[in-house]
């Protein structure tokens, strides 16, 4: 077995070798079967042995970026203006601070794969089995373990219970009454997103059992995957000579483990629903707290040869010694009929279900069992407005749907599984791809979910002039998008509990527009029809990220960010712009460019006012403004510099398209003086300056300085006469990246630092230039791959997977940055999702991204019969087929 060693982490260990079969790192027992079987992942997804303890932090191994760094502001007195703001917002107001350095979100190495679909919350399962983050609330989280919340096993043979045990390496002081202590050596956690399986040996019964479990995460589906549900799969193999009694019981404390299990008033009651041939039961567990009360199912799957037991309620807080008997006299559990009392202040209560089944000798058997979690009607922390969750539509909003969740899961995982195979196949099937690889883009969608996720109904009787500012051109499309779609928004980070936030969303983006288009469609019509942005745009400022803080209303309070003044800010305009050609080019969204004119229009003029000497170019103005916001920057520079000629080349595409022949000139001009003007003052002969400023570390290389060509490439806008960087500088500055922030940074198995200096040293100018952006390293790759460096980008991309999933222990809280030291910043953290990028250009580069739209020769004519679900674009079809293989010069 592979022994922890200082700074490692035990993903991918091997089961120990009991004498009983073979096993190698990765492998699966034998006798899986079933859809979604345990072998089909098992060499790609991350795996840890659930009794391993992992990296002891008392040691020092990993530290916390200091808070001076953490809030990205260089100056010496803002960690006191800080801290007066920190003690208004916590203290006077009784609100949560939108980045809290003085309670930070401690590090737990514990988390695996989250339980749940998109937008109606999350409950994150860890690698050992318990239940223990939980977001439920619009954006908060609540980090502890529900000791009560547990899976336990008993097995009886000829009428006797000859093996009962909670399949928990725990040791609680509370229900001490059960068998706690289970062995972790003989137990194997893996996960692939958003399926994770975990095998049990049962110690001397020559039993394995196997929970696979599924949560509804499927792209190009927009119902479904808004469930906040999931299926646990108990497949229970029998290697005995003699038939086997088995049964599961799964139990749950009334409650997420936070003070509100103790407000009273909280209570259970059993159901059974019967429909179309399938019967469901279970117990329902009633929340009742004043604001945002949800209800938990427990449930499972009754079917010829199962027997569904329960137990209504029970004291999670005593000895659970009664429970614990009841099971073990025969298997299953007895209840009083009817619901439970009503907790009173100070109790908390608990539930339990119960499937039992037959194994045949040298057989096997399948126990299902489902959790449900029903909160339709949500205030964000503000209480200003009630907003309805998206699966409302499907299943209603009074608060009495756990039960049709709980069958309807239970009923199509099934069908959810076979989608997702269909999904992930072509990628683990796949030779030519590193193993490394098909976990990070699968595992990293976790944040979709488990990013503060909300993904909300429009009301019905919304209108149009609540969604728009006063005196503006209408959006056409807007109303009938978000009316089909709802209204989607995730944080920053779970440390950064800001929505949406636009500058980092770029990066992540691509998870979206390729797996969920229309919810990246429907974030950009919220972006650019803002009405408070809007009413910045008509005085010639910027167009603005939502980045409202969790505690808000995220479509009412724009801009929570205090650390700078945004409206100066460089990158937010041409990011709109790029993202808008981007998802026109995947997608061939017609209705969507059209709307999104005129708002390019009126961001990239108001961003001219930037370039100051009328070169063609903008310039930055001396200080942090744009996404690296503690980096300061002045003059004409490669990050914003390049953005901003990418963004100019595709509003020439865009006018084209569009057959608005005065705007093509204008920007046709624009872009020929800023190509010269980028060439001359930034071009060194080997890469691109940071900046123009001439300053000490102006000739810094900095890692995403081809930010602009990644998007261009993605879009096909990389090549012939529509080229904008020489293609001879863009693989000079991508080799000089690779030689200096790849290989010359920690042995070239960190990733990309963000900035080194010329002679190879780490830029130490700011915090962030030593860092290494995890989001910022996957984009790199991507566009080392789209140019043709293919090694070179799966090498970059590897350290950060490697550092992050193995060396650090971040499994599914991937940070925004890391340095060399084990330092980090920011847990689970959005810009991460762009390693989806990655993807795009290896479909690209086999000929199965998307075709350039057509131009038209005259301008798009104003109607349209398209309905908003037609057109789902090549990227659906790739994205339902699976991704394209890679081309065999790999």
């Amino acid at each position: 077995m592979e022994q922890l060693g200082e700074g490692t982490f035990p993903w991918g260990s091997a089961l120990p070798d009991r004498g009983c079969r073979e096993r190698s790192s990765g492998t699966v027992l034998s006798g899986c079967t079933g859809p979604g079987a345990f072998s089909s992942a098992a060499s790609t997804s991350v795996g840890a042995q659930p009794g391993h303890p992992g990296p002891d932090l008392q040691q020092g191994d990993l530290r916390r970026a200091p808070p001076g760094s953490a809030v990205h502001h260089p100056s010496s007195w803002f960690p006191c203006r800080y801290f007066r703001w920190w003690y208004k917002k916590t203290c006077i107001e009784k609100k949560s601070a939108f980045i809290d350095l003085m309670c930070a979100v401690p590090l737990q190495q514990i988390y695996g794969c989250p339980l749940g679909g998109i937008g109606g919350g999350t409950i994150t399962r860890g690698w050992r089995g318990e239940f223990c983050r939980w977001q439920l609330n619009p954006g908060k989280y609540h980090y502890g373990t529900v000791i009560a919340d547990q899976f336990t096993v008993c097995l009886r043979r000829k009428g006797q219970t000859v093996y009962q045990q909670v399949l928990s390496v725990e040791k609680p002081s509370t229900l001490q009454g059960w068998n706690w202590g289970y062995c972790g050596h003989y137990a194997f956690y893996h996960a692939l997103y958003p399926r994770a399986w975990t095998v049990y040996e049962l110690p001397g019964q020559n039993v394995v059992l196997t929970c696979r479990q599924v949560s509804p995460v499927i792209p190009h589906d927009y119902k479904d995957s808004s469930l906040p549900v999931a299926v646990f799969i108990w497949e229970v193999e029998n290697g005995n000579e003699e038939p086997v009694e088995v049964s599961i019981m799964f139990s749950m404390q009334n409650g997420m483990g936070a003070k509100e299990d103790k407000s009273g008033g909280h209570w259970n009651e059993p159901f059974a629903l019967q429909e179309g041939g399938e019967r469901v039961a279970g117990v329902l567990l009633h929340h009742c707290t004043p604001t945002n009360p949800f209800t938990l199912a427990v449930a499972a799957r009754e079917k010829a040869g199962t027997v569904v037991t329960h137990l209504t309620a029970f004291d999670p807080a005593g000895s659970g010694r009664d429970v614990w008997q009841d099971l073990l006299q025969d298997g299953k559990l007895e209840s009083p009929t009817g619901e439970s009392r009503a907790t009173a202040k100070g109790e908390v209560t608990a539930a339990a279900v119960c499937a039992t089944c037959t194994v045949p000798a040298r057989g096997h058997q399948t126990l299902e069992l489902a959790l449900a979690w029903d909160m339709p009607r949500v205030h964000f922390g503000s209480k200003e407005k009630l907003h309805l969750r998206r699966y409302t539509r499907f299943f209603g909003s009074d608060g009495d749907a756990a039960p049709a969740l709980s069958r309807y899961a239970l009923a199509h995982y099934e069908e959810w599984e076979r989608k997702i195979d269909a999904w992930q196949k072509p990628v683990l099937e796949n030779s030519q791809l590193p193993s490394w690889y098909k976990s990070a883009l699968f595992n990293e969608l976790y944040f979709m979910t488990d990013g503060g996720t909300v993904w909300l109904e429009l009301p019905h009787d919304c209108l149009p002039q609540e969604l728009q500012g006063p005196g503006v051109a209408s959006l056409s499309h807007l109303l009938p998008v978000l009316r089909e779609y709802g209204r989607f928004a995730y944080l920053e980070g779970q440390e950064y509990r800001m929505y949406n936030t636009y500058d980092v969303h770029f990066y992540a983006s691509f998870a979206l527009v390729m797996l969920w288009p229309k919810l990246q469609i429907s974030l950009q019509y919220d972006i650019g029809e803002s009405p408070r942005s809007r009413r910045r745009q008509l005085l010639a400022a910027l167009l603005h990220p939502l980045r409202p803080c969790a505690d808000d209303e995220p479509w009412q309070h724009v801009n929570a960010y205090l650390m700078h003044d945004t409206a100066n800010w460089k990158d937010l305009n041409l990011k709109f712009v790029l993202q808008v050609y981007r998802d026109y080019y995947l997608t061939h969204d017609a209705p969507y460019l059209r709307d999104m004119w005129p708002v390019c229009q009126a961001v990239m003029e108001s961003e001219l006012r930037f370039d100051t000497d009328n070169d063609g170019l903008i310039e930055n103005g001396g200080f942090a403004d744009q996404t690296y916001d503690a980096w300061v920057v002045n003059g004409a520079s490669a990050y914003c510099g390049g953005l901003w000629l990418a963004a100019v080349r595709m509003m020439c595409k865009m006018a084209e398209v569009l057959g608005d022949e005065e705007t093509q000139q204008k920007y046709s001009g624009i872009l020929q003086k800023g190509k010269e003007a980028f060439e001359r003052m930034l071009w060194n002969g080997k890469y691109y300056n940071y900046d123009s400023s001439g300053s000490d570390t102006s000739s810094s290389i900095m890692s995403d300085q081809c930010a602009g060509q990644w998007f261009l490439g993605a879009c096909g806008l990389d090549q012939g006469e529509l080229e904008v960087f020489p293609k001879s500088h863009v693989i000079s500055a991508l080799q000089t990246i690779f030689e200096k922030n790849v290989m010359g940074f920690a042995g070239g198995t960190m990733g990309a630092v963000n900035g080194m200096r010329p002679d190879g040293v780490p830029d130490t100018s700011s915090v962030q230039s030593s860092e290494v952006w995890i989001g910022v390293v996957y984009a790199l790759a991507a566009t080392m791959i789209q140019e043709g460096m293919v090694q070179e980008g799966f090498h970059t991309a590897e350290g950060c997977y490697r550092t992050v999933w193995e060396q650090l222990g971040m499994a599914f809280q991937t940070p925004e940055a890391y340095c060399e030291k084990k330092v980090y910043r920011s847990l689970a953290y959005m810009r991460p999702l762009s390693i989806w990028s990655m993807q795009l250009a290896l479909e690209s580069r086999v000929g199965r991204a998307p075709c350039a739209p057509p131009p038209s020769s005259s301008p798009v004519p104003g109607g349209t019969k398209q309905s908003i679900g037609d057109s789902p674009g090549p990227v659906a079809s790739a994205g339902r087929q699976g991704p394209c293989p890679v081309p065999p010069s790999l």
